[in-house]
């Protein structure tokens, strides 16, 4: 068989069976400290498609940016939902995967079959009165983030107006874990023990079985609270939506939002945060001149939080760059390969302010991430703060010896190391009034923070730091 590339040139497409071609191992340390060396030599070796290995598991690993496209945008042809995969149907998946978890649990991004557009379409309306900036319950959703990045940054400064602080610990990884107990309509400060087992599930780690378990158990528990008596949070608003989810669904569905505003937004406050203060002079100068979305678009187009896409499936036999997809293959999409493919990165200008939209951070075509403006928001909004908050704010590391965490989908710092020096009290703004519409107050209870385990372990970094 031949595949036709742009030039004109074909090359004859490898039929060999993805379990046939013995592929190597891509979760391994050089993955974890320099994942690019190992995108360009799989992109050497195979093209913009390479077969590899995930945790005992063969699959396919997509990294050029046209390809990307191809398998985003064509739900027909690479549809979602693991009844797709063949190796799983034929019990050649082990049932003790460490990915297992986290793919089992059939929320929105996930699901395949007929009934995901009725489930989007809830998603939509559900997040809607976040997400639209003229209805209250965004311009309150606005003020809460506002709120939260104040608080923590002024827990941050008890340590003193100037120090050293580890603005992942103590900002980026707290900031949406109580954004997202702000949507879920989370009583006091329970929401901080689902959060610390979210991340453990994302980090696929040994026990990521049974943090999934306990979280979900939570979630089930929220759902059936929000639905004996709903309020003015995304739960509720979903199960408006779409009244006929389960309690099970419904838990799934927050799972999911979860992941969305915990991880994935803390990843991308600490990345912009490393754009602004390690790159050049126009990226500070464009902070500075209110482009926070920018310069959170350069950061998304180097360092993409969300580095692998959840798998799509073959539908049927289909050329993808050198090789022939079997129908049922697993196909993996990684951003952070696409954004650096040789084809898309070359008409890319990097010394320029203003940054492409063409990045795959959120997806693409008609799965795009529901919750992209929500997250997007909350992240600026704390990027924004850090900046408006503190007048000086440096790497206390080099840059390239900022410690990194990878997991098969996300990858972050594991600390980012900052010196700070605190701002004028007067560069805070006096705490914005509630809407009236608001149902509570728009920071949880202060007797409720105090008895966080979240709010114990912030304190106790400020005081080992004295």
């Amino acid at each position: 068989m031949e595949s036709q590339f742009d030039d004109g040139a074909s090359v004859d497409l490898d039929d060999t069976r993805l379990e046939a071609l013995n592929p190597q191992p891509l979760l391994t340390r050089d993955y974890e400290t320099r994942p690019a060396l190992v995108y360009e030599r799989l992109r050497q070796q195979h093209g913009p498609v390479a077969p590899v290995d995930l945790l005992g598991v063969p699959a396919w690993l997509v990294l050029g940016y046209r390809e990307s496209l191809q398998v985003l945008q064509d739900d027909d042809g690479w549809p979602k939902g693991l009844e797709n995969w063949r190796a799983r149907t034929e019990g050649r998946v082990p049932a003790d995967w460490p990915l297992g978890p986290s793919l089992e649990v059939n929320h929105v991004l996930i699901q395949g079959g007929s009934g995901y557009r009725t489930l989007r379409s809830a998603w939509d309306a559900a997040l809607k009165p976040f997400q639209d900036p003229r209805h209250p319950q965004a311009k309150r959703l606005r003020t809460a983030v506002t709120a939260y990045a104040d608080e923590l940054i002024t827990l941050i400064a008890q340590g003193g107006s100037t120090g050293v602080a580890d603005l992942s610990a103590q900002f980026s990884r707290p900031l949406p874990l109580m954004v997202a107990s702000h949507l879920l309509g989370f009583p006091g400060s329970q929401g901080d023990d689902a959060l610390m087992d979210m991340w453990r599930v994302l980090d696929a780690g040994p026990d990521a079985e049974p943090a999934l378990e306990r979280l979900l158990e939570t979630l089930a528990e929220l759902a059936a609270a929000k639905l004996k008596e709903p309020g003015d949070d995304f739960p509720s608003y979903l199960l408006a939506a779409h009244p006929d989810l389960s309690l099970d669904e419904l838990a799934r569905e927050l799972f999911m939002l979860l992941g969305m505003t915990s991880d994935h937004v803390g990843i991308l406050v600490s990345n912009t945060v490393v754009e602004v203060v390690a790159g050049e002079g126009g990226v500070r100068a464009s902070l500075s001149a209110g482009m926070v979305r920018e310069a959170m678009n350069r950061a998304v187009m180097r360092k993409p939080p969300l580095v692998n896409f959840v798998p799509r499936f073959a539908a049927k036999d289909t050329p993808l760059g050198n090789y022939t997809i079997r129908a049922g293959d697993p196909v993996w999409v990684s951003s952070a390969a696409a954004h650096a493919d040789p084809l898309f990165a070359g008409h890319v200008a990097g010394s320029t302010t203003i940054s492409t939209r063409a990045h795959l951070s959120w997806g693409a075509g008609r799965r795009q991430c529901p919750a992209r403006e929500l997250a997007s928001t909350v992240a600026a909004v704390g990027v924004s703060r850090l900046f408006e908050r503190f007048s000086d704010l440096d790497l206390a590391l080099p840059a390239d010896q900022l410690p990194w965490r990878s997991s098969p989908f996300m990858r972050g710092l594991r600390s980012l190391p900052v010196r700070y020096e605190l701002a004028s009290p007067a560069e805070q703004p006096a705490p914005a009034a509630p809407e009236p519409e608001a149902a509570g107050p728009v920071v949880p209870d202060p007797s409720a923070r105090q008895r966080s385990s979240l709010w114990r372990y912030l304190t106790g970094l400020i005081r080992a730091g004295r």
